[in-house]
């Protein structure tokens, strides 16, 4: 799996960058209706879904549990986004909804990553923090719903781009891991 994940290290880097592109577009523009962020976040949660499914679909050295890992988070992110273009006009509260069972669902996968990838990848935390960050957006959302419209713009924006910061570091650190020579076998 790290060895894909090192291959692949521009998809951390590309999900990272969209995600600080939302969180700084979310910030701009605080009076955007929900009509607007359920746009937004289905175009976002779309791309960000279909660069893990092609993680997976390209991993073809990757265990299958492995595979259906980083398949599940696309899956997870693809799904958010098309339930958020079939009924644009949900509600505030419906949207907070989607938005935390995605951020907890994601977040929840990626932290199960890291502890897989743990013994293969030093500074796997990064990996983790982005997962925690997502789990606890999550939470935020189910246990605090009256923070209202705008709040949550607030808080989807400040989640987004310190989530987006979280896996531009990974990238770099994958992309350290893609660069580095192969060990070579031992002589008999």
């Amino acid at each position: 799996m790290l060895e894909v994940a090192a291959r692949y290290w521009w998809v951390a880097l590309l999900r990272g960058l969209l995600a600080i592109v939302f969180g700084i577009g979310a910030w701009i523009w605080p009076g955007i209706t929900i009509l607007a962020l359920v746009l937004v976040f289905g175009v976002y949660s779309v791309l960000d879904g279909i660069l893990g499914l092609s993680m997976a679909v390209g991993g073809k050295s990757l265990p299958g549990s492995n595979r259906l890992l980083i398949a599940l988070m696309g899956l997870f992110g693809v799904a958010a986004g098309v339930v958020a273009f079939l009924w644009p006009d949900i509600t505030a509260l419906a949207l907070l909804w989607v938005i935390a069972i995605w951020a907890i669902m994601t977040g929840l996968l990626e932290i199960v990553a890291a502890v897989r990838l743990r013994k293969e990848i030093t500074n796997e935390w990064f990996w983790v923090l982005s997962g925690l960050l997502s789990v606890v957006l999550g939470l935020v959302l189910i246990f605090q719903p009256t923070l209202g419209a705008l709040g949550l713009i607030t808080t989807i924006g400040i989640f987004s781009i310190a989530w987006g910061v979280a896996l531009i570091m990974l990238s770099f650190k994958l992309k350290g891991l893609a660069a580095a020579p192969s060990p070579s076998p031992r002589a008999a």
